[in-house]
């Protein structure tokens, strides 16, 4: 069972008990201990595991992530936490570690995704909470709770709480769940916990600016940086320092300040207890390295322009209107009013924001790649920008109710493609969810992770390297503390140094 917990602002003169806020409830969730596995969950935190590995690999040679790696690197520290693409023996501080693994996992936009009241990916959980496991000496079984807690939370807090009305990122969600996680995990009291979410709230909510116009690569920095801090939090925590408290419902809070205000109210549903922690199965992965919401059109354009080849030619095109949610139109979309967007120079962090640009690209090749798609010279071909330029987004009312809507069976993420020809003939087509979303044409399963991992790996880490790794993640409920240690990746040629900073 679920219960919905109502949450609104509180004067100074309001006392609330700590056991009667978000954060306390939120608290108690990730203190209790017994809670029963379910069986489907426990498959997919191994497939999400996997998943993770297999994006950060990918990324192991780009700039934000050699970057975050040496900045992790000039922190070494025993036990410490591993880092992805070095050697295990090279540990580090595991908020550092946190910190680089984020970065790896989340620069090429590739990895899990809840789109429900906000926006979120809630395997950035697994950077942060992997780390204190392997610093502090978790099992495997201990270390499957902390991952469950940080799915559960995240995703429950997105459900009810839109950050990005309020121009909030997303991230302000993670901090608390990374620190819930972390707190599952290593069996903290509920009062402990609390403190942990209050503080990792209070310093990682920041503006949407990081996704807005020229997108910069602190994207990738920005879910690292809640890690790093829900890791400090619990740090402090766990030497008995306190949080602003009631971190949420406040008079000068977090919801009078930065959401929706004094008058606003939230209901945030929470599993009762006793009941198994689920929520990651409402979550999926990505297939394409794109924001979530240009998954299914990016399917729906490569199957129109095999079909119909003539449509790769903007000559013969006047017009690509894409009827979608708000979201999409808004954040990715035309309505988005960021030039950038069309910019055949843009960085691929905003290239990846652009539903014009990803729609052209995908029509036209009839595929999607993580790097070549993103190439310079692959956005600055003449064809390709004169098709981009016709293609615009508009908000359809019922598209933006699937979006929202809570029955999974009708949520949807994609929407209606209307294209005009410039022979007066006309092509419309729909897509409600990506082909490898769960309700999709090919929805993803263990063999299909298992084959991204192997895909993005391939001439980056040796084949033994591969099948070491598959086989350690596909066991994690049984770990042993060693084998989480393990759960890190070693390049097969010495990854790139990084440039020289402060440290």
């Amino acid at each position: 069972m679920t219960t919905t917990h109502p949450v609104r602002t509180y004067k100074s003169s309001e006392p609330l008990a700590a056991a009667d806020q978000l954060a306390g409830r939120l608290a108690a969730l990730a203190a209790e201990q017994d809670r029963p596995l379910d069986e489907k969950s426990v498959d997919m935190v191994i497939n999400r595991v996997i998943d993770n590995a297999a994006v950060a690999t990918a990324s192991l040679g780009r700039a934000p992530v050699i970057a975050a790696r040496g900045q992790a690197e000039a922190h070494p520290y025993t036990p410490g936490a591993t880092v992805f693409g070095l050697a295990p023996e090279r540990t580090v501080s595991p908020e550092w570690a946190a910190w680089a693994n984020g970065v790896a996992v989340r620069e090429l936009d590739y990895h899990d995704t809840f789109l429900a009241a906000d926006y979120s990916h809630p395997a950035d959980n697994i950077p942060p909470i992997v780390a204190v496991a392997q610093h502090t000496g978790q099992n495997g079984a201990q270390l499957l709770k902390g991952l469950l807690t940080g799915y559960e939370i995240q995703i429950d807090l997105v459900r009810a709480i839109c950050l990005h009305e309020h121009k909030i990122d997303h991230v302000a969600h993670l901090g608390p769940s990374a620190a819930a996680g972390i707190g599952t995990m290593l069996r903290l009291p509920s009062e402990t916990i609390f403190q942990a979410i209050g503080q990792a709230l209070h310093t990682t909510t920041a503006t949407r600016q990081s996704r807005k116009g020229e997108i910069s690569t602190w994207k990738a920095h920005a879910p690292a940086f809640a890690g790093k801090m829900a890791v400090e939090a619990v740090d402090r925590a766990m030497r008995g320092q306190t949080s602003p408290s009631p971190i949420y419902e406040g008079e000068d809070g977090v919801i009078a300040w930065m959401l929706g205000g004094p008058t606003a109210r939230y209901e945030v549903p929470l599993p009762d207890s006793g009941e198994p922690l689920t929520g990651i199965l409402d979550s999926y992965t990505k297939e394409h390295s794109a924001e979530y919401q240009a998954q299914a059109w990016i399917d729906l354009a490569r199957r129109l322009g095999a079909e119909r080849p003539e449509l790769r030619d903007p000559a013969n095109i006047t017009s690509i209107v894409l009827h979608t949610s708000h979201h999409t139109h808004y954040v990715i979309g035309s309505g988005a009013n960021d030039p950038q967007k069309y910019d055949p120079t843009a960085s691929r962090e905003t290239l990846d924001h652009s539903i014009p640009y990803i729609v052209a690209v995908a029509l036209q090749d009839g595929a999607w790649h993580h790097v070549d798609s993103y190439a310079p010279e692959r956005a600055a071909r003449p064809d390709t920008v004169a098709l981009w330029q016709k293609i615009t987004t508009t908000e359809d009312a019922e598209w933006t109710r699937r979006y929202h809507s809570l029955d999974l069976s009708e949520k949807a993420f994609g929407g209606r493609i209307e294209i005009e020809l410039s022979d007066g003939s006309r092509v419309v087509d729909e897509i409600a969810v990506a082909d490898a979303h769960p309700l999709g044409a090919r929805p993803f399963g263990r063999a299909e992770y298992v084959a991204k991992f192997r895909m993005l790996a391939e001439g980056i880490l040796h084949p033994d390297e591969i099948d070491r790794f598959l086989d350690v993640a596909q066991r994690l409920p049984e770990l042993t503390p060693d084998e989480v240690r393990a759960l890190t990746v070693t390049a097969a040629t010495p990854v790139p140094a990084a440039p020289k900073g402060l440290f």
